[in-house]
C-alpha cells in the first residue's frame, strides 16, 4: 500500500485536545498536500539539526545511564558477595541459578508490561493531554501489581521446577533460599519500573538517579550486615536488594510530595476510570512484554544449558560472571534506547514526523560508536573479570575465553537495542515481539546448542549463538527503521491518544 493510501485509510481523524477535566474535541482534516511537503522535509538532517538533537539526547541519556549503572551496580555487589563472601561456589551457582530464574519468571515480565505504559506516555506527553498520561500510570501499576500473585505463586514452588529440569540438589536448595527472600523485591520493582517510565516520559530523569545514588550507598552495608554480621548468607543478600529497591521508591515518592505543583503526580485525577478501559494499554503491554521476555529467558536458558555441560557448577557460576558484563555494557544502549523512544513518541505526540525520524537516525549512530567501544573494553578486561567475583580458577578460566565472543556480540546488540526503543517510541511492539523471536530462537538457539552440545565448545559455543541472534537481530531491526513511514507514524500517534482517552480499540501496528 502507498503512503498516500495509508494516510486516506486515516482520514479524517479526530483529534482529541483536553483542559483540565474538561475535555473538548474537534474534528480536523488532515491535508495530503501539506502532508506531502512534509514528507519530502524529512529525507535530510543538516548539521545543526543533528548537533541539536544530539545535545537533546545526551541530557536525557546521561541520568538514565547513571539510573542504570547505579541499578546494575546492585546486581554486581551481590554476585560478588554470593561468591566471595557467602559460600563460594555453591552460593555463586545457586545464586546466579536463582537470578536467572527470577528474572525469567518475574523481572523480565514486570519490565515488559511496563513498557507498554510507555508510547501512551511519551505521545501523551508531547501532545499536553496531562489526563491520560497519569490515567496510563495508575493501569499500568495495577496491572503489575497483579501480575506479582501468580509469580509469586511460583516462586514458592522454585525448587520443584529446577529438581524437575535436571539441576544439581545443593544448587536448587540455595537457589530456592534466594528467590523466596527476593519476593520484597518483586514487589517493589512492579512499582518502580511504572514510576521510572512516568517520569522519563517527561523528561524528568534526575530524582530516580537521585534515589539510585542513595540506595547504592547503602547497599554495601546493608549486605554486610545481614550477610557477616547475621550471618544470613544468601538469604540476606537477597534481602539486600529488595532493600535497596524500596529505597528508590521513597526517594521519588518524596521528590512527587515535594515537587513543584508544575510537575506532573502520578496520582492526580485519580478516578474509577483506572480500573477500567484497558483495552489500549494491554494491546501494547503484551507485546512489549513478550519482545524483553523472549531476549531476556535467552540469556537464562543458556544458564540452564549450563547446569548440563560437564562440570556444572564452575559453568553455571561462570554464566552468572558473564551476565554480569553483558548487564553493564548493556545499561549504555539501554539507556540511550529509553532516550530516543521517550524523544521519538514526544515528536509523534507533538505531530513532528521529522523530528521522531531524526531522533532515531542519531540514537542509531551513538549506538554504532558505543558497540565499538564496548567491544574494546570487554578485550581489555577479558583476563580479570572473572577474578573479581571468584577466586575459582576454572571459573575464571571460563569465564576468560567466552568474554571476547561476548565483545563481538556487542557490535550487534547495541544498534538493535537502540532500534527497539525505536519501536517502542512508534508504538510497534509486535514488530519487536517478531523479530526478537525470530533472530533470537530461529537463529541464535539452534547455532547454540550445535556448538555448545554438538561440538562440544560448551560455554563459548552457548555465546557464539548469541552472537548470531544479535548480529541478525540488528539487520532486521534497522531494515524496518529504514523503511519506516514517519507520517504514519504521526497519524497513529493521534488514534493512540484517542484510543486511550475513548477507551477504544486498537490495533498497536
Amino acid at each position: 500500500m502507498s503512503n498516500v493510501e495509508d494516510l486516506e485509510r486515516f482520514q479524517p481523524l479526530l483529534r482529541q485536545g483536553s483542559s483540565g477535566g474538561a475535555e473538548a474535541s474537534r474534528e480536523e482534516w488532515i491535508d495530503p498536500v501539506e502532508d506531502g511537503a512534509r514528507s519530502a522535509a524529512v529525507s535530510w538532517i543538516s548539521m545543526t539539526e543533528a548537533v541539536d538533537e544530539v545535545i537533546s539526547l545526551i541530557k536525557v541519556w546521561c541520568p538514565i545511564l547513571f539510573t542504570s549503572l547505579f541499578l546494575f551496580s546492585k546486581s554486581l555487589i551481590s554476585t560478588h558477595y554470593l561468591g566471595v563472601k557467602v559460600i563460594g561456589e555453591d552460593g555463586l551457582a545457586g545464586g546466579s541459578l536463582a537470578i536467572g530464574i527470577a528474572n525469567i519468571t518475574g523481572y523480565s515480565l514486570l519490565k515488559g508490561l511496563s513498557m507498554g505504559m510507555e508510547p501512551i506516555c511519551g505521545q501523551a506527553y508531547g501532545a499536553s493531554k496531562r489526563g491520560i498520561l497519569c490515567l496510563t500510570f495508575q493501569r499500568a501499576f495495577l496491572l503489575l501489581l497483579i501480575t506479582t500473585i501468580p509469580m509469586s505463586i511460583l516462586w514458592f514452588n522454585v525448587d520443584t521446577i529446577l529438581l524437575w529440569l535436571g539441576q544439581d540438589v545443593e544448587i536448587a536448595y540455595t537457589a530456592r533460599l534466594y528467590i523466596l527472600y527476593s519476593l520484597p523485591d518483586l514487589l517493589a520493582q512492579a512499582c518502580l519500573h511504572p514510576l521510572r517510565i512516568f517520569l522519563r516520559t517527561q523528561n524528568i530523569t534526575r530524582p530516580v538517579t537521585y534515589s539510585a545514588t542513595i540506595a547504592l550507598l547503602f547497599h554495601i552495608p546493608i549486605n554486610h550486615v545481614l550477610v557477616s554480621r547475621f550471618q544470613m548468607g544468601v538469604k540476606g543478600v537477597a534481602l539486600a536488594c529488595g532493600i535497596n529497591t524500596i529505597i528508590i521508591n521513597l526517594g521519588v515518592l518524596v521528590y512527587l510530595l515535594f515537587s513543584p505543583s508544575t510537575v506532573i503526580k502520578p496520582w492526580s485525577n485519580i478516578t474509577v476510570d483506572c480500573l477500567q478501559g484497558w483495552n489500549t494499554l494491554i494491546k501494547l503491554a503484551i507485546p512489549s512484554a513478550v519482545s524483553v521476555c523472549l531476549e531476556w529467558w535467552w540469556y537464562e536458558f543458556m544458564t540452564i544449558f549450563c547446569g548440563w555441560l560437564e562440570n556444572p557448577k564452575a559453568n553455571i557460576a561462570s554464566m552468572g560472571i558473564l551476565i554480569q558484563m553483558t548487564g553493564l555494557i548493556y545499561a549504555f544502549p539501554f539507556s540511550l534506547a529509553s532516550a530516543v523512544s521517550a524523544k521519538v513518541g514526544q515528536h509523534l505526540g507533538g505531530d513532528n514526523p521529522h523530528k521522531a525520524r531524526q531522533a532515531s537516525i542519531i540514537g542509531l549512530a551513538i549506538s554504532a560508536v558505543c558497540g565499538v567501544l564496548a567491544m574494546v573494553f570487554i578485550f581489555l578486561i577479558k583476563d580479570l573479570w572473572g577474578s573479581f567475583f571468584s577466586k575459582d580458577t576454572d571459573i575464571i578460566r571460563l569465564t576468560a575465553m567466552a568474554l571476547p565472543i561476548i565483545g563481538l556480540c556487542e557490535l550487534g546488540n547495541n544498534p538493535q537495542t537502540v532500534a527497539c526503543g525505536v519501536l517502542r517510541g512508534c508504538a510497534r511492539p509486535n514488530l519487536g515481539a517478531n523479530i526478537n523471536f525470530a533472530s533470537f530462537y530461529l537463529v541464535g538457539l539452534p547455532v547454540a546448542v550445535v556448538a555448545a552440545f554438538w561440538y562440544d565448545d560448551g560455554i563459548v559455543g552457548l555465546f557464539l549463538g548469541l552472537a548470531a541472534a544479535q548480529l541478525s537481530c540488528a539487520f532486521m531491526m534497522l531494515f524496518v527503521i529504514i523503511k519506516t513511514d514517519w507520517n504514519l507514524q504521526a497519524v497513529r500517534a493521534k488514534e493512540l491518544l484517542l484510543a486511550s482517552s475513548r477507551n477504544n480499540n486498537l490495533q498497536p501496528n
